[in-house]
Formats: structure tokens, C-alpha cells, sequence
């Protein structure tokens, strides 16, 4: 680490929170970036496989995106919801039509956690019921409430919550007592599951929330169609289903626009939240519900920042360039691509239990070689390892031992088998390095 980088470490840790992590050993400052590059205060180049996030969804730079908000900032910055805004609404209308939800509203915040904090409001306001289903291994922000639900121990501070949670099965395919179970079985197991959560219910459960695939929980998911089979289950006591789509959204998955899409036998979600991506950068996040449960609240509300008109701005112009691009195709070519590349270059390695995912949203978990025990210091020591190759990586899961890639949905074939290169020698010597002596 350079001083000046030392410094910038030394004044962090002398203001910022000690629990507010930072990845490295040494860690980065990034000043710009440009596609799905960027660089540090040092000037090293990178190879980003992880869009802050998962939210530099398009690229960085993009200049569709910049100009939009350039041209926006020399009109107006800010005005709240307590004012008509045109680009607000036309934002909204596009949403409210690709969501699938029928007679859609749209309610704009400024991240996942508050959306997924306003979904519990409207959920528990129109079911009058303070019970949420979650599933086990999830993650949905780092409010009070949302963390209430979040069934990963690695993100839960508190057991104090307004909520009455409980946690059923179905969100790791490939570890837990039906793991060993063929897809159609699995299922089924979960379906018992959550029938028998029901029963230990006290009145009337609120809702249901559910990340497709799981995004702080490693890029885990289920079989396709088991939220469909649970939406059969919770139709028949009213129960709603909220699609957390703050990572899965706008075509990151490749085979389908919305996460909830393989999940929609029974129909679209009552409820979807929506962040990261949509803003490339910028601050928005979102709830899609049918009208008679947006409406439900009793009292006035308003969003100061939420909708605001630079990032809607921004929105606007990110969602365009996706959509002509088509980028949700080319998620699904690249990253399919990029999945048998992991696997063919990881397939020798005893410290790579399994890479998993679907479009440019994959991830790699790693265990104790000889073991199926997940292994944390492997992850931080390939996030390491990556890091001084050229290549950023994130990391989450069980105990966070999974690697979790998200390049920018704009990734060219040519860099999704240089970053499979680049990982594959971060991997190669890591599991030499922490192998016993």
C-alpha cells in the first residue's frame, strides 16, 4: 500500500464504524473506471467482476448514462415527491409494464433496504399480521427490520426485531437435509416444509419474501418452479409473496428479465423490490405491487430522495441502453460461456466444492480440500490472490466462503475468459498455498 493510501486507510479507521468492512489487506481506493475496467489511486488497471455490488450494471462511464445525469444536474437536482416529476414517472410507467404484475404501482427509494423495508410495511399493513416467512441463508438489507428477516448469521447484529420471523427451506439447493434429493423431490420436501412452518403460525402469516437466487448468501438457489409450488401453498390462506429482485432484476440471469420468472407457473409475485442495478451507480431502489396493496396505508408518506430527478434521470437512460442492447442476452451468452470456463478450469481442484449460477451471476464455493467444510480463509485468501492479478472479485456465503462474480451485463467474451484465467491462477495458488505442510 502506498503512504498516501496508508493515510486514506489510517483516517477511515480513525472515523468510519469498525464494523463497516473493507475488503484487502491493503485496501483499494478506486478513482475511475470505464467499461468493465477500473483503477486504482495507484494507477493499476482491473478487470471488475463485481460492479460494486452488482450495481454497475451496464459499464462504468457509460456516457448515455453520464450525459443523461449531466444534462439533468444543469436543470434540477432535486425536488421530492411532494412535486410532480416527470422523469419519476416515466420510470415508473416502464417498470410497472416490465414487472408483470398487473394494475402496478411503483413507490421509488433510495436502496434495497429501504425497498425491501417499505415491502414488509405494505405486506404487514394489508395482511395486519406481523409474521414473515424468509428463507433460510437470505439476506435483505441492513435496516432494522430487514435484518430481522435475514436468515445468514454473518449479517445479523441482532436477534431484536419488529417482526415475527420464520425461516423454511429451499433457498441452498446443494447443502441441507434434501440436498441429496433429485429436483422434483426437493421440492416437494420444501413444500411439506413450509406447510409445517404454517402450522407452528399464530393467525395469519403477512407474507413470504424470497430472493430468487440468493445474493449475500453466495448465488445460491432452488430447483425453478419452487416458489411456484409455495405460492400454491400461500394462495390458499392469502398469504403474498414478495420477489426480492434487488440482485436477480433487469436480465442479470440471463434465461429471464425478473428471478421470479422461473418461479411463475402460478403467476407474477404480489409484491417485487427492485435496487443495484437499475441505477448503474446512482441511488434507486423501488417496490412493484398490484394497486389495492400499494394503497393500503392508512397515512400520508412522502420520499425525500427517493425518485429523485438526477437518478431517475439516470435510470431512465440505463434501462434504455439495456433494453436496446439487449444485454439480458447477452448475460445469458457470456455468462453461460463464463460457467463452463469455472468449471473446466476449477474441475482439478479439491478446494472447489462447486460453481454455480445462471447469466453473469455465478458463484464458486470453496471448502477445506478433503472436506466438505467451508472454508472463509480460502475465499479471502483468492479475493487476495485475484486482487494482485488484476481481477476483483467479491465474496459471500456460507461463512463467506463462496466467491461471488457480477461483471458489468456489457462483458465481451475475450474478458470473461481472461477473468476465468485470471481467477483460475488466484485458485491454482491459493489451494497451494493453504495446502497442510
Amino acid at each position: 500500500m502506498t503512504s498516501d493510501a496508508a493515510s486514506l486507510h489510517a483516517r477511515h479507521q480513525a472515523v468510519m464504524p469498525s464494523w463497516l468492512s473493507l475488503y484487502y489487506d491493503r485496501p483499494l481506493e478506486l478513482t475511475h473506471g470505464e467499461g468493465r475496467h477500473v483503477w486504482d489511486a495507484d494507477g493499476t488497471r482491473y478487470l471488475d467482476f463485481f460492479g460494486g455490488i452488482l450495481t454497475t450494471m451496464t459499464a462504468h462511464a457509460l456516457p448515455e448514462v453520464t450525459k443523461a445525469i449531466s444534462e439533468q444536474a444543469g436543470r434540477l437536482l432535486h425536488s421530492s415527491t411532494l412535486y410532480l416529476s416527470r422523469p419519476m414517472v416515466e420510470l415508473a410507467e416502464r417498470i410497472a409494464a416490465l414487472s408483470g404484475i398487473p394494475d402496478a404501482r411503483v413507490f421509488f427509494t433510495t436502496s434495497g433496504t429501504e425497498a425491501n423495508d417499505a415491502a414488509l410495511l405494505l405486506a404487514t399493513t394489508h395482511r395486519r399480521s406481523n409474521q414473515i416467512l424468509a428463507m433460510r441463508n437470505s439476506y435483505h438489507g441492513r435496516s432494522f427490520s430487514t435484518v430481522g428477516i435475514t436468515g445468514n448469521q454473518s449479517w445479523s447484529p441482532t436477534s431484536l426485531s419488529p417482526l415475527q420471523t420464520l425461516y423454511v427451506h429451499g433457498g441452498v439447493r446443494s447443502r441441507g437435509p434434501y440436498a441429496d434429493l433429485d429436483d422434483a423431490a426437493y421440492t416437494a420436501a420444501c413444500v411439506a416444509d413450509l406447510e409445517d412452518v404454517l402450522q407452528q403460525a399464530a393467525g395469519g402469516v403477512a407474507a413470504l419474501i424470497a430472493e430468487p437466487v440468493q445474493g449475500v448468501g453466495g448465488f445460491t438457489a432452488p430447483p425453478d418452479g419452487l416458489y411456484a409450488a409455495f405460492r400454491e401453498v400461500l394462495a390458499r390462506e392469502g398469504i403474498l409473496w414478495i420477489s426480492d429482485e434487488v440482485q436477480t432484476g433487469w436480465g442479470r440471469t440471463g434465461e429471464h428479465f425478473w428471478g421470479w420468472q422461473a418461479h411463475g407457473e402460478n403467476g407474477p409475485p404480489d409484491l417485487l423490490t427492485f435496487a443495484k442495478g437499475i441505477g448503474n451507480g446512482m441511488s434507486i431502489g423501488g417496490v412493484v405491487a398490484r394497486a389495492e396493496i400499494m394503497n393500503c396505508l392508512p397515512a400520508n408518506s412522502i420520499s425525500t430522495f427517493g425518485g429523485s430527478p438526477i437518478t431517475m434521470a439516470a435510470g431512465l437512460a440505463n434501462l434504455t441502453y439495456l433494453l436496446e442492447r439487449d444485454l439480458q442476452g447477452n448475460a445469458r451468452r457470456v455468462g453461460g460461456l463464463l460457467i463452463e470456463r469455472l468449471r473446466a478450469v476449477t474441475a482439478g481442484l479439491d478446494m472447489v466444492r462447486e460453481v454455480r449460477g445462471r447469466g453473469l451471476m455465478i458463484g464458486v464455493e470453496l471448502v477445506r480440500p478433503g472436506t466438505d467444510e467451508p472454508s472463509p480463509e480460502a475465499a479471502t485468501g483468492v479475493l487476495e490472490a485475484a486482487r494482485e492479478r488484476g481481477l476483483l472479485v467479491g465474496k459471500g456465503g456460507r461463512g463467506g466462503a463462496s466467491l461471488r462474480i457480477a461483471p458489468p451485463l456489457t462483458l465481451t467474451v475475450a474478458e470473461a475468459e481472461h477473468g476465468a484465467e485470471l481467477l483460475a491462477d488466484a485458485l491454482r495458488w491459493t489451494q497451494a498455498n493453504l495446502a497442510p505442510r
